[in-house]
């Protein structure tokens, strides 16, 4: 536990991605493979299971700290973490207890089966033999994750560095089905066990915003461009005669979505289709609200798909004849693509991304422009000549995205964010004008710089007129410039509307409270919006 707390320790005071990069490679080189692995698991959503509830450890950490349930609220408001509030109030330590953490995962997956007296007694054990920082991970172990600014990409270079292993070939094995417990760190990281695994993607290729003029990325002959949709980016995978799909975030979501499972008997056998996942009507893509209606769902009823059928639009082939095709060229993975889906049967299922045609950066960014008719974000631009590359790679593959809806809101609430943000109001609450009244409409959190943060932050301490648990009512007088990718109807929301993606755009020292948007403003923006969606059920 003591170098798992310092490797932290280590992660947390670096902002830089050579220093995080370091620091894992200093804990691979000192820690047993046992340690190594469990490593990887947690930085990778792989942590176990919930076996004690964190309800439980608050009422112990009560008990044994001797405050009282008010002050350990203001506590936590304060933190704005329950684990590192618990670390921080307890009593101190009383012993030393010096443990792997492989070894603490497994004793803690063993006491998650026995009686909430046997782990109140292990657990009281624990935070009477570690400091505050080794409590801290303790906690998190049980019941949170470690926000420590390590992104799979920087995971895996580190890993790359360390074992000299391709950074893609980690990236691969690191992805698809493996569990902690029964997998061996050097097996995984040279990929041993991929042959067995027939379920396993490749990782995802990503593209850069475009954030420069369009014609400085070279001429129009070498870029594809088609439509950039807004749905669940997938990989569809058929290999010994079954088929798994995949979601970017790296989940197995085959059973959400049955109507893809009927591509197991029309996809040949050993490819790997890069696409995504739509709600699909008549060839015509839907809003994503009406996918939003299919999402996370155990058991799909026919009616639901019937309300709203699903398709998939391939956009690359990565995987043909079991033969890893992402090295190959855009344009010849392209030409094989549209050989394979021409030479399926016909079906409502299976779409082929279309290829826009265009002669000039003009006349794309024309086209470009009418977006939004097609259910669409903007555009994407993929070099012809690249590979299918891991992750993002700069020049390869660009995202050309419609400029957002936005509005003037003003904060009506305001609260301390986690982790690094935890001494800081950064979580805030926007409402619009209704009448006389003001009617919240969106929660955001990011778009400020670090200066701005804290010039909020001073202005909602001197400023809060209410109380509400971690959350403060302010005085209505910032406004923001609240931006999003798209509106829809809602009933779980007061105002009857739900905004996508809200994030702030600027904040809007030039205008005043009495200047914001109001609720028929977003209302109209609706109805402007509603055609391009033909089942919109209700219109």
């Amino acid at each position: 536990m003591e170098k798992f707390a310092r490797f932290i320790h280590d992660l947390e005071i670096s902002n830089k991605t050579n220093d995080k990069i370091d620091a894992i490679v200093r804990y691979l080189d000192v820690v047993p493979e046992e340690d190594k692995i469990w490593l990887v698991a947690l930085f990778t959503g792989k942590r176990p299971k919930r076996g004690i509830n964190t309800k439980l450890l608050r009422e112990w950490a009560i008990e044994i700290s001797g405050i009282p349930d008010w002050l350990f609220a203001e506590c936590y408001h304060s933190v704005g973490d329950l684990g590192e509030t618990i670390s921080l109030i307890l009593p101190k330590p009383t012993h030393k207890i010096s443990k792997n953490i492989s070894t603490w995962i497994n004793e803690l997956s063993a006491i998650s089966k026995q009686s909430d007296e046997a782990k109140k007694e292990y657990v009281l054990n624990a935070w009477s033999g570690l400091n505050v920082q080794e409590r801290l991970i303790f906690n998190k172990l049980i019941g949170g994750g470690f926000r420590v600014g390590v992104s799979h990409k920087l995971l895996v270079n580190a890993i790359s560095k360390h074992s000299g292993i391709e950074a893609n070939k980690i990236m691969h094995s690191l992805m698809g089905k493996w569990v902690p417990a029964d997998t061996n760190y050097a097996e995984l990281i040279n990929g041993l066990d991929l042959d067995t695994n027939i379920s396993q993607p490749y990782p995802f290729c990503l593209a850069y915003p475009l954030e420069q003029e369009v014609g400085s990325i070279g001429e129009p002959e070498e870029w594809q461009a088609e439509w950039k949709w807004d749905g669940i980016r997938g990989q569809i995978i058929k290999r010994k005669e079954e088929l798994f799909i995949w979601s970017r975030g790296e989940e197995l979501i085959t059973s959400q979505f049955p109507e893809l499972e009927k591509m197991v008997s029309i996809l040949p056998d050993g490819c790997v289709i890069d696409g995504e996942i739509l709600a699909v009507e008549k060839s015509q893509v839907l809003s994503f609200n009406s996918l939003q209606k299919r999402l996370n769902r155990k058991n799909v009823s026919k009616k639901q798909q019937e309300e709203t059928p699903i398709g998939f639009y391939c956009y690359d082939l990565l995987e043909f004849n079991y033969e890893d095709w992402r090295e190959k060229p855009l344009g010849e993975r392209r030409s094989q693509l549209e050989k394979l889906i021409s030479a399926l049967p016909e079906n409502d299922t299976v779409y082929l991304s279309q290829v826009i045609g265009f002669k000039s950066w003009e006349q794309l960014a024309t086209i470009r422009e009418g977006s939004r008719e097609m259910n669409s974000e903007g555009l994407m631009l993929k070099k012809r000549s690249s590979p299918y590359s891991t992750g993002r790679k700069r020049g390869d593959w660009w995202k050309w995205k419609i400029e957002p809806f936005s509005i003037d809101a003003v904060m009506i609430y305001a609260q301390k964010g986690a982790g690094r943000r935890s001494n800081f109001y950064t979580d805030y609450t926007f409402a619009v004008k209704d009448g006389d009244k003001l009617l919240s409409i969106a929660k955001a959190y990011s778009g400020l710089t670090d200066k701005e943060i804290r010039e909020v932050d001073n202005f909602v301490k001197r400023n809060a007129i209410e109380k509400f648990g971690p959350v403060r009512t302010v005085k209505p007088e910032l406004v923001f410039e609240i931006a999003f990718e798209g509106i829809a109807e809602s009933g779980r929301h007061k105002a009857g509307i739900a905004l996508r993606f809200p994030r702030i755009r600027r904040w809007r020292k030039d205008k005043k409270a009495d200047e914001i948007n109001t609720i028929d403003d977003l209302r109209n923006l609706l109805n402007s919006t509603r055609h391009a969606d033909r089942t919109d059920k209700g219109i």
